[in-house]
């Protein structure tokens, strides 16, 4: 099976690159500002991977616009502040790109957004296709953004392995026909994500080398 697996799709926060103080300082941030003392760390970690969108939507859908503008904004002020990339995440994916897998970022984040956090951690030159929020209609899990990113590499669903830390991510694999990846680093926990029952489970991002093949090829 690892010798069949040609494409390798990453979600970005939480799996790539270490935004999960970025993300929960930023809900924090803007609820705070609409709901004094209301949210805690905890009460924000089940926001960690819905869009913003649906996330806002569910506590205020009347102000859900400007809501996402006061996120962002924060966002993108701590950003380099924040922002860090996980252990073993440059190397590996150095070595997937130089034995020659197409990799591809499928991000519920906006396209600028994706790319600032990818050059900022020095991952921006090994991905050929980025899917962000602002190139599809329906996020993951819908398998929208992985079938657009299996198109564009010229990819087939059996070849390809989805690799991510939330729900999102296993669901949207098994619903566009991949296999997929969680990564034990998740904000959420490992046990958290085995019970959406993927493929395999990452405990560093080295590990993904034996699974696709590429430690001996």
């Amino acid at each position: 099976m690892s010798k069949q697996i040609t494409t390798i799709l990453f979600d970005l926060d939480g799996t790539l690159i270490d935004t999960n103080e970025l993300i929960i300082a930023s809900f924090l941030h803007t609820l705070n500002h609409y709901y004094p003392q209301k949210y805690t760390r905890e009460d924000v970690l089940p926001f960690m991977g819905p869009s913003l969108k649906d996330t806002f939507s569910s506590i205020n859908p009347d102000n859900v616009d400007e809501m996402i503008e006061r996120y962002r904004a924060h966002n993108l002020e701590n950003h380099d502040l924040l922002v860090k990339e996980f252990d073993g995440v440059y190397e590996t994916v150095k070595v997937l790109k130089e034995k020659g897998y197409k990799l591809a970022i499928v991000s519920t984040k906006m396209s600028s957004t994706i790319k600032k956090g990818l050059k900022l951690t020095n991952l921006d030159s090994f991905f050929e296709v980025i899917i962000a929020i602002d190139d599809v209609e329906n996020v993951k899990p819908d398998p929208e953004p992985i079938e657009k990113a299996l198109k564009l590499l010229e990819s087939a669903p059996q070849e390809a392995i989805m690799v991510g830390d939330n729900y999102h991510d296993i669901l949207g694999a098994k619903n566009a026909g991949t296999l997929s990846a969680g990564v034990a680093w998740s904000a959420k926990g490992r046990a958290y994500l085995e019970k959406y029952e993927p493929d395999f489970i990452l405990d560093n991002m080295r590990d993904l080398l034996e699974i696709v093949g590429a430690v001996n090829g």
